[in-house]
């Protein structure tokens, strides 16, 4: 194969496309799927099935980068990265025509008419389309107003001229040559040239008052008006930057969110969000210039200047990359990135609300895969232990179903055999304790039980299980908190899952609230032994009167340091005078 930038195709033996991919050397890029051993699963599955190589050479990377895009949304490979985005985004349209018409549309009809657009948000075409409106009173009607018809007299004028919304061309009480110019202003300002549009409006106007046509004048001057306030609302940065793309990226284990927003004096004149699935582990290099090759050809984007979160590998010839620290072109970019997290969640939130089942199922299933378990672990049960120097050891027992916090089933345990500060030996107290209850009562048995801490504290709960009979029967792992390592049963070398996947979110969320739950009870029982060893000793000092002071003040120190008055506002001061006398004799 030659050593050139290029696209190349894998076919199977039944000449079906498995995958289309970019190179910035064919030889190279080709020559690494068969020269060694893949780390994913599925490349691997992948390469066995190619039966047929075909590539085509292109001149640069970039036409590699474009051509790969323009093939997957075309022939749309299995392996391939999917491009989620199955909506039909409205244009603006002006129809090729005599007078043309200036609307809103979601068909495309290849005539020769003009479209801007597409708009991801149907408020910011409709806010254009009403700007166009106000500043240039167009016709709405689909009559034919070719000049043989207007001159005929075929049509009258309707209620749209006589409310002002119309100048009446069917009449021919506007002339093609008036009407054309209106059309040419919209088109700048429909591609985000308003200071231009402006200057050619205050130049007219000054000629018009130069000429004394002073009512035409201020019309214009009124026009000048609403462009400036319109440009007011919608500036987001200083006017001085003048026009960039901006692409921000962010993802999460399966898909990558590239969010654009084409910024043109200081002003958003479009913004849209594309998702990515994600299909043989493509970096987050990959996605990301697929996205900003995909929204540029989209768009037809000819911004010399794209402000992006990290420079890509591939260089457009036309443009630069700027990454920014500071200032507007930094705000810029979070903005962008603000819209496509709003974007990630809004998506999931739709998906949990049309089906939620399958939103479970999902992560079930790449929980499983990730935890390597034989089935999907839709009950997790999780432990933690709690003591302060071997004193008031307890534990607790977090249950999770289907994902979710199920708190009905939630357990504390006090330690009742284990004597000092031996985290081993209380779990495997506790882990015995639940599980042979489990067993006797014919409860369900978890398919995960999570133990939270490493090797020594998962081994005192393999022994608990082992002396039940248990083990094979439900999966049981360790998470250490230091660096969120996975620990396997007889394996020493500890697994790690992506910071960013939402297996490792659940299990870092099920094993902090075991540490919240257990650390509750834990505060509870000591405030209790507190209360019991040192301020019940007072004589004529209650329970209820010790546990005020406690809860008040916090600690047995904080009580010794207050004055008379400051003890009788909470317990009356014949029991302050007891407290206080009790410490001055201590």
């Amino acid at each position: 194969m030659p050593d050139q930038p290029g696209v190349y195709q894998y076919y199977d033996g039944e000449g079906k496309i498995l995958y289309v991919g970019k190179a910035k050397s064919l030889r190279k890029r080709v020559n690494s799927y068969f020269n060694r051993q893949q780390d994913n699963a599925k490349t691997t599955v992948l390469v066995r099935k190619i039966r047929d190589i075909q590539y085509i050479l292109v001149e640069t990377e970039l036409d590699a980068l474009l051509l790969e895009n323009t093939l997957i949304k075309k022939l749309q490979p299995r392996y391939n990265v999917l491009l989620k985005d199955d909506k039909t985004y409205p244009w603006i349209c002006i129809k090729k025509e005599d007078m043309p018409r200036v609307f809103s549309t979601r068909n495309l009809v290849r005539d020769g008419s003009e479209y801007f657009g597409p708009y991801g948000s149907v408020k910011m075409m409709h806010s254009m389309l009403d700007l166009v409106k106000q500043l240039f009173p167009l016709r709405t009607c689909n009559l034919l107003l070719s000049p043989e018809a207007v001159s005929s007299k075929k049509y009258k004028v309707c209620l749209e001229y006589h409310i002002g919304n119309c100048k009446g061309p069917c009449e021919g009480f506007q002339s093609e040559a008036d009407y054309d110019q209106a059309i040419a202003q919209i088109r700048r300002i429909l591609k985000g040239n308003i200071a231009m549009a402006k200057a050619e409006m205050k130049q007219l106007m000054l000629g018009y008052a130069e000429n004394l046509m002073f009512e035409k004048a201020q019309v214009l001057k009124d026009k000048i008006e609403v462009l400036d306030n319109y440009q007011s609302k919608s500036t987001v940065v200083s006017p001085s930057i003048a026009h960039v793309d901006v692409f921000s990226y962010i993802e999460d284990e399966q898909t990558g969110y590239v969010n654009y927003l084409s910024v043109i004096d200081g002003c958003i004149v479009q913004a849209h969000t594309i998702e990515l699935k994600r299909k043989l582990e493509e970096s987050r290099e990959d996605l990301f210039l697929l996205g900003i090759g995909e929204l540029r050809q989209r768009f037809q984007s000819n911004a010399k200047e794209m402000i992006v979160p990290f420079l890509p590998e591939v260089v457009w010839e036309d443009a630069t990359y700027t990454v920014p620290v500071r200032g507007d072109k930094k705000r810029l970019l979070e903005l962008s990135e603000k819209n496509a997290l709003y974007y990630k969640k809004e998506k999931e939130r739709q998906a949990l609300l049309v089906d939620p089942d399958r939103h479970s199922k999902r992560i079930m299933q790449q929980l499983m895969k990730d935890l390597r378990l034989l089935e999907e672990p839709r009950h997790i049960e999780c432990f933690d232990n709690s003591n302060f120097q071997g004193s008031y050891a307890v534990s607790a027992m977090t249950v999770f179903k289907n994902g979710k916090p199920s708190k009905k089933d939630y357990r504390h345990f006090n330690i009742k055999t284990v004597v000092g500060p031996d985290d081993f030996a209380s779990m495997e107290e506790v882990i015995y304790r639940r599980y042979k209850k489990v067993v006797e009562e014919g409860l369900e048995l978890p398919q995960l039980i999570v133990i939270d801490g490493g090797k020594g504290q998962l081994a005192s709960a393999v022994s608990s299980l082992e002396k039940l009979g248990l083990m094979g029967k439900v999966g049981i792992i360790g998470i250490a908190k230091r660096l969120e390592e996975i620990f396997y049963p007889g394996d020493s070398i500890p697994m790690y899952l992506d910071k960013r996947s939402e297996s490792l979110r659940i299990l870092t969320h099920i094993r902090d609230e075991a540490h919240r739950f257990g650390i509750t009870h834990y505060r509870k029982k000591h405030l209790k032994g507190l209360v019991q060893t040192e301020l019940t000793s007072i004589k004529g000092i209650s329970k209820v009167s010790a546990e005020k002071l406690l809860t008040t003040f916090k600690s047995i120190s904080a009580i010794k340091a207050c004055s008379l008055e400051e003890l009788a506002e909470v317990i009356g001061p014949s029991k302050a005078n007891l407290v206080v006398e009790y410490f001055k004799g201590k």
